[in-house]
């Protein structure tokens, strides 16, 4: 008893003289003292309380190490409380936890040499170990987010549940391993806050050591339930987890391909391939059964993860995943995404998403395991079942019934979806011979004297001008058009009163959504470019193009991709542009707006300052406006042309506007967005064609695609629109027989061509040859 009033004495005395320390040296505020003298204080108590109790009551050597341990992580606990963004407190607190991860080595060994080793002991271990994780996982959960905290709270999680449920409260028996990945969550923790490892490094380790905790409690509860689980529970226990196999195999198999169709109703439907698992299973020895179902399993996660993919597909560019073509899409996708949100956090999501759907996989599996053996354990009962829901599918098949359009209750969704990717993929194998011959046959411009090319644009600077994500939709049936057709009705009038006319129409697009580069190669080659794997087969040919033509006829080409941050081999090797202007040679030294690296007003400035000064050669410049380009947030605002210098005078704008984050957790604020994005940059090129004030301009202005699905509603059409402008009527004189509209806003009924026919007519209309090819090629 007298070791025990030490032991508080020493607790309450050792606990402030510590907090003093850590004030004087780095500074702790009133939370610190508070967290840290209630946590010291409470960790003494609770161990002269349990040898107390325990049939040991003396503090035995290694309670003082453990005693140290535990005053040591009050002390970390009190520095967490409190701010830790200074260095000094990182370092103070990254110290104090290494050396009582270093103690946790020590007390064991202690008590082991000398005899000293005790259950309470061991107990009360545990509790400063897992204490000392808690503590670091909120301070780790600042920077990694919330989902850091599972860590700390795990072992309390499983305390609590003991009250409810006594099984889960026996002690468990020593465990090495255990042990081992509870130092292995300290040290990791202890490096994460230090900030030694760079932060995609340390939330790839941080969820791993979640990953490895998640192992060691999962085994820990199995032993607690195979050893002290009732007959009831186990009963309970093995009846709940059939019926979430039984609802996982059923969600998968009956869940949508697409997100506008993610509905209760979708659910509530009878998938037949379920009904054919459990009746095969039902039909089968054991062993059997057990590889049927496992291979079923795997191929039912597969096909979910298809429909994810199909999912996203539908959602971003409008159709579904391509097994053969789409491939080469993921790598586009996944640097818009690291140029939105940081090559960190994207490198991070990948490993969360390959994570998760390898858990998916192997949860679909499990289900449709566990399901296959529950049935056949109720044969008779599972049979009748079967029979039971067999009529009713067949009944609900005959009458074609559904709860939802798109959703019939007799499903066949997964074997339609296999039997249609199975058909897509030979169709992609057909499509890429088809194409590989288009692409290599003789292509008649290719052989047109240069003398002869594009005689009536001699002397003209041409401007190909794709605004990205230019649509349809922004002109008309969403709520954002008006504003966006307000734009163009007052460009017209301002490009007349400069001695400008227009002509609009649409183009059909090959893409939708994103994939930008695809619609840029079509209305170039005249070759319907749909896929990346057609983009990759065109690149490796030598297709007559737009920029050659105008290259083989005199023009200077100039390629302007402001958002490219890399070397583009294409440019040069494909589209033999003379001059290529990335994110780096336009001099640019403004923030970025998101995905876009600078405004199109900035580009446009320094396009006509690097290119257009007073007696330069003609040129043909094809110039992508990214501004408008997702997530469409921050905007920039428009300044005087004088002004745009360097583009520091856009400092201010990324802060004044909403981050993407924040803007797409509505809808409607996406939409919004969408519609001011387009009436920026549609402002900036009207206002820099009136100011350039060139007589020789000639402007081909279209947009790429239709935005996403967010904003351009399932089931849209690939429709943009183009306009051609020029100051001089003779330009506008040849192109009259395309019967385009007055002005740049085309009404429902302008006319529309696919976009690979544009690269034919433009030839025809401009060349002294008149060729009579097919308005469009071949697909």
């Amino acid at each position: 008893m007298r070791t025990i009033r030490l032991e508080m004495i020493l607790g309450a005395l050792t606990t402030p003289a510590l907090l003093g320390i850590l004030s004087v040296t780095v500074g702790l505020d009133v939370a610190g003292w508070l967290i840290g003298l209630a946590a010291g204080w409470a960790v003494t108590a609770l161990l002269a309380v349990g040898r107390v109790r325990s049939e040991q009551p003396a503090i035995l050597p290694p309670d003082w190490v453990t005693l140290t341990r535990a005053l040591l992580t009050a002390a970390v606990a009190g520095l967490v409380a409190g701010s830790v963004d200074r260095p000094a407190r990182v370092t103070m607190l990254v110290a104090l936890a290494s050396v009582a991860l270093a103690l946790d080595a020590l007390d064991g060994r202690l008590a082991r040499r000398t005899g000293t080793a005790t259950p309470f002991g061991a107990r009360f271990d545990g509790e400063v170990d897992a204490f000392l994780i808690l503590v670091l996982s909120v301070a780790v959960s600042r920077d990694y987010g919330g989902w850091v905290l599972a860590i700390g709270a795990a072992r309390y999680a499983l305390l609590v549940a003991g009250w409810a449920v006594p099984w889960l409260a026996a002690p468990l028996p020593p465990r090495y391993w255990g042990k081992v990945v509870a130092a292995v969550q300290g040290i990791v923790l202890t490096a994460a806050v230090s900030g030694v490892l760079p932060r995609p490094v340390g939330m790839i380790a941080v969820g791993a050591a979640l990953l490895l905790l998640a192992e060691s409690f999962g085994r820990s509860v199995i032993w607690l339930y195979r050893s002290g689980a009732g007959p009831r529970t186990r009963r309970a226990l093995r009846g709940a987890t059939a019926l979430v196999a039984a609802a996982v195999v059923w969600a998968v198999l009956v869940a949508p391909d697409r997100l506008d169709r993610l509905t209760p109703a979708a659910f509530a439907r009878i998938p037949v391939e379920g009904l054919a698992l459990v009746a095969i299973g039902l039909l089968l020895p054991p062993r059997p059964r057990r590889v049927v179902a496992a291979t079923a399993g795997v191929a039912f996660g597969l096909l979910t993860i298809l429909k994810i993919l199909d999912a996203g597909f539908h959602e971003q560019l409008g159709r579904p995943f391509d097994l053969v073509l789409d491939w080469g899409n993921l790598a586009p996708a996944i640097g818009v995404v690291r140029d939105s949100i940081g090559a960190a956090a994207t490198d991070v999501l990948l490993v969360l998403v390959g994570l998760a759907l390898a858990v998916l996989v192997a949860v679909v599996t499990a289900s449709a395991v566990r399901v296959s053996t529950v049935t056949a354990r109720h044969r008779r009962g599972s049979a009748r079942g079967i029979a039971t829901l067999g009529v009713v599918w067949a009944v609900c098949a005959a009458l074609s019934l559904q709860l939802a359009p798109g959703a019939p209750i007799a499903s066949t969704s997964t074997a339609d979806l296999a039997v249609a990717h199975g058909r897509a993929v030979e169709g992609a194998v057909r499509d890429q011979q088809r194409f590989a011959a288009a692409s290599h046959s003789a292509d008649p411009y290719a052989d047109l004297p240069a003398s002869d090319l594009l005689t009536g644009l001699r002397g003209k600077d041409v401007i190909v001008a794709f605004v990205e994500s230019y649509g349809q939709v922004a002109l008309r049936g969403a709520s954002f058009s008006p504003g966006v057709t307000a734009v163009l009705r007052s460009g017209t009038h301002q490009l007349a009163e400069a001695g400008y006319s227009a002509r609009s129409a649409y183009l059909d697009s090959p893409t939708f959504g994103g994939a930008s580069w695809l619609a840029h190669a079509t209305l170039q080659s005249g070759l319907w470019i749909d896929s990346q794997q057609r983009y990759d087969q065109l690149m490796a040919s030598d297709r007559f193009t737009l920029s050659v033509a105008f290259g083989q006829a005199g023009w200077r080409t100039v390629g302007v991709n402001p958002a490219n941050d890399g070397g583009w081999p294409h440019g040069t090797s494909f589209y033999h542009f003379d001059q290529l202007y990335d994110r780096h040679g336009l001099g640019y030294q403004g923030p970025a707006f998101s995905w876009a690296t600078m405004p199109d007003q900035y580009t446009l400035a320094a396009f006509q300052r690097l290119e257009l000064a007073p007696g330069h050669r003609p040129v043909m410049a094809e110039i992508d406006l990214v501004s408008s380009h997702t997530p469409w947030t921050p905007l920039p605002t428009m300044v005087p042309w004088d002004q745009v210098g360097d583009g520091s005078i856009f400092d201010p704008m990324p802060a004044q506007g909403p981050s993407p984050d924040v803007a797409w957790r509505d809808p409607e604020t996406v939409r919004r967005l969408y519609g001011e994005s387009i009436q920026y940059s549609l402002r900036a090129l009207i206002s820099w064609v009136t100011t350039l004030n060139d007589d020789d301009l000639v402007l081909v202005l279209l947009g790429d695609h239709q935005p996403a699905t967010t904003v351009s509603g399932p089931e849209a059409n690939h429709q943009v629109p183009i306009s051609v402008v020029a100051h001089d009527p003779a330009v506008l004189s040849r192109i009259a027989s395309w019967h385009w509209q007055d002005g740049l806003l085309p009404s429902p009924t302008a006319p529309v061509w696919p976009m690979d026919a544009f690269r034919n007519r433009f030839l025809e209309a401009f060349s002294t040859a008149s060729l009579a090819l097919p308005i469009r090629p071949p697909r």
